[in-house]
């Protein structure tokens, strides 16, 4: 098995479809926290494998003493716990006009200056913020928000999109905390709490206290074929459930697959052209998917609302995706 080559190829795909969302409809999504947050996260699942830093180090070709700067500066800070250092120093900046190097050093004391210089560095490079003056006079100031983010931005339904891809990860990932809820949706701590609120209220999740804090849940979740608002919920929900596929594939060891088995996936690929006999067959193909994937889903709920469930531990969650995309004459996605 070549992992290196397969890990570069689907890099090489996940970067093409970041560029596709950060350019969708015209925006110009930022990305510079992008690259931290993949190696942070990176880090973590690695260590979660059972490697130690010496190791890991050595993956990303790092020096030991280098990848640990990296990581701190990228982890939490001592002045603003439960923040990240580069999101804190961020943030402080943003909320000033401008401000002093020497202000903005003694504002975050308690953490190392070097590494609290290391991320002024990076957020300079990557346009966030704007640095002018030498030594201490040294002076930074934000990018304009709008700039940034691109204007045209509704708080409302800002907030309902978030509310509909919280529900995707509830729905996905719980019984889950708020604060574990942030690993998997990356939102302010405040906004995701108005979102688990609204869903409660709404009847889509289940709040349950438990020692070690409230937990949501949500047996129910469905984006429907028209919703405005559930776009990126419907992206993630899918994305996730290909990515848990291949993941337990590859945790149960296999190289290849066989009929039967219970998890896994398949890709079809048919040539057709107008005029063809089958052409409509072919192209209603995902139409007639969706359809025996919703009656499937009726019948379980018709079952379950005459039947007692065993408890929930004991039950077996079947997550199946269904895609498609069509390949024009000229060479371009439809």
């Amino acid at each position: 098995m070549n992992v290196a080559l397969l890990i570069d190829s689907i890099v090489r795909q996940t970067t093409v479809l970041i560029a596709q969302l950060a350019t969708a409809a015209g925006t110009r999504a930022p990305l510079a926290h992008t690259a931290n947050q993949v190696f942070l996260d990176l880090v973590a699942e690695l260590k979660s494998q059972g490697l130690g830093n010496k190791v890991i180090a050595d993956m990303f070709g790092l020096a030991l003493r280098t990848y640990h700067g990296k990581v701190r500066r990228l982890s939490e800070s001592s002045t603003f716990r439960g923040r990240s250092l580069w999101s804190a120093v961020l943030e402080y900046v943003q909320d000033k006009e401008t401000v002093q190097r020497t202000a903005l050093l003694q504002r975050f004391a308690y953490d190392d200056e070097t590494l609290v210089k290391g991320v002024l560095n990076d957020l300079v490079d990557s346009g966030l913020v704007f640095r002018a003056g030498r030594g201490d006079s040294t002076t930074y100031r934000a990018a304009d928000p709008a700039a940034v983010l691109g204007a045209g931005h509704d708080a409302a339904e800002t907030a309902l999109r978030l509310e509909h891809l919280v529900w995707v990860a509830v729905h996905r990932f719980g019984p889950i905390t708020c604060d574990e809820l942030t690993k998997v949706v990356p939102a302010e701590p405040i906004a995701l709490d108005a979102a688990l609120n609204s869903l409660v209220s709404a009847g889509k999740a289940a709040s349950e206290p438990t020692p070690t804090g409230v937990r949501f849940r949500s047996e129910h979740c469905l984006i429907g074929l028209e919703n405005p608002h559930g776009w990126e919920a419907a992206v993630f929900d899918h994305y996730q459930a290909v990515v848990t596929a291949i993941a337990g594939k590859v945790a149960q060891g296999g190289s290849s697959a066989r009929q039967g088995d219970l998890i896994g996936g398949s890709t079809y690929h048919y040539d057709v052209w107008e005029g063809h006999p089958m052409y409509d067959e072919v192209a209603g193909h995902l139409t007639q998917l969706r359809a025996s994937s919703v009656a499937i889903r009726e019948k379980l709920e018709s079952y379950a609302a005459s039947h007692p469930a065993p408890p929930e531990e004991q039950w077996h969650r079947f997550v199946a995706y269904v895609g498609q995309g069509v390949r024009l004459p000229e060479g371009e996605l439809e």
